[in-house]
C-alpha cells in the first residue's frame, strides 16, 4: 500500500527578482526533483514579482510536472496576482485563498475516488427496473 507523501509548503520571499528566484529555485530544488512532489508555494509575502520570477514559478511546475507531482499556489498578494494574470500564467495554476486549503487540495480527491457510490446516486440505467 503506498504512503501518503508529505506536503511541502514554501514561503515565497517578499521581491521575487532575479537575484531572489535564484536562491528560491536552490532552495526548492530538492522538493521539486522528489518523486511525485507535492508542493504549495505561499505568495502572502511577495511585494514584487517580476519576469524572472514568474519564469522561475513556471519552471517549478515543469519540474514537478516532470515527475508526476504537482505545485499549488496559495495566499497570493495583490501584486504578485496582477502579474500572474497580466502574463496570462494564472491559469497554469491552481491557486487558493490559503496554504492550508492548497495543502487539503492534494489529497481530497482520493477518498471521495474510492468510496462506493450509493445507490440513490447511481444513474438510473443502473438501477433495477420495477416490475
Amino acid at each position: 500500500m503506498e504512503t501518503s507523501r508529505p506536503v511541502v509548503v514554501k514561503r515565497m520571499p517578499e521581491r521575487v527578482n532575479k537575484l531572489e528566484a535564484r536562491k528560491f529555485l536552490q532552495d526548492v530544488r530538492p522538493f521539486l526533483t522528489a518523486d511525485r512532489p507535492q508542493l504549495v508555494f505561499d505568495l502572502s509575502h511577495v511585494k514584487q514579482l517580476d519576469a524572472a520570477g514568474v519564469e522561475m514559478l513556471l519552471q517549478c511546475v515543469a519540474e514537478v510536472m516532470k515527475r508526476d507531482g504537482d505545485l499549488k499556489l496559495a495566499s497570493l498578494s495583490k501584486q504578485a496576482l496582477m502579474v500572474l494574470e497580466l502574463t496570462r500564467t494564472d491559469r497554469l495554476f491552481e491557486i487558493y485563498e490559503n496554504s492550508t486549503e492548497a495543502a487539503r487540495s492534494f489529497s481530497g480527491f482520493l477518498p471521495n475516488a474510492m468510496r462506493p457510490i450509493p445507490a440513490y446516486q447511481q444513474p438510473a440505467a443502473d438501477l433495477p427496473l420495477a416490475a
